[in-house]
């Protein structure tokens, strides 16, 4: 979520969860290749277990990301997206095989993968951090991916019908 634009405000260390939104560069399609969702995906676990956040709930659409999150207290989630980003960055560029648009930082080029800023919004109780788990559900429906929320394999919904093969599991929602 960093960038040298305004900085936007983030409320941390609130006690709720916490909705995040971040998207590709340019909205380019890149999560419609599966090794990409993978990669990501293995980024947010990876993070997740190590930090303790609990993770309630996710989709990964072709050009844009949520997730909804319940952090412990003194997480700053801004780094933490940032942290996923920049993991994901090198192995989804690869694959997805994006050229051109390098960027050069510290001498090292890299593939713009995701634009800098994310969007969050604190869950301000249990009922508004399942209508956002639901909104991540249905989201693929209203963009016209599928016809139901179970057909889109990077979601949580399946995993909330206890269908196994999520691509990630998370915590139960009466933690949040």
């Amino acid at each position: 979520c960093h960038s040298s634009m305004p900085k936007l405000r983030h409320f941390d260390n609130l006690g709720t969860a916490r909705f995040i939104t971040f998207s590709t560069y340019r909205r380019r399609p890149i999560l419609l290749v599966d090794e990409a969702c993978q990669s990501l995906a293995s980024e947010i676990n990876r993070i997740r277990m190590g930090l303790k956040i609990k993770l309630l709930g996710y989709v990964f659409m072709p050009d844009h990301v949520h997730l909804v999150l319940f952090p412990p207290d003194g997480t700053e989630l801004g780094k933490i997206v940032g942290q996923v980003k920049a993991r994901s960055a090198r192995i989804i560029g690869r694959i997805s095989g994006l050229e051109g648009e390098l960027l050069s930082r510290r001498d090292k080029p890299s593939i713009r993968v995701w634009q800098f800023r994310c969007y969050d919004h604190n869950c301000r109780s249990p009922l508004a951090t399942r209508e956002k788990i639901e909104y991540c559900h249905r989201n693929p429906v209203t963009r016209g991916l599928v016809k139901e929320p179970g057909e889109w394999r990077w979601s949580s919904f399946n995993w909330y019908e206890g269908i196994s093969g999520a691509p990630l599991d998370v915590d139960s929602i009466d933690m949040a």
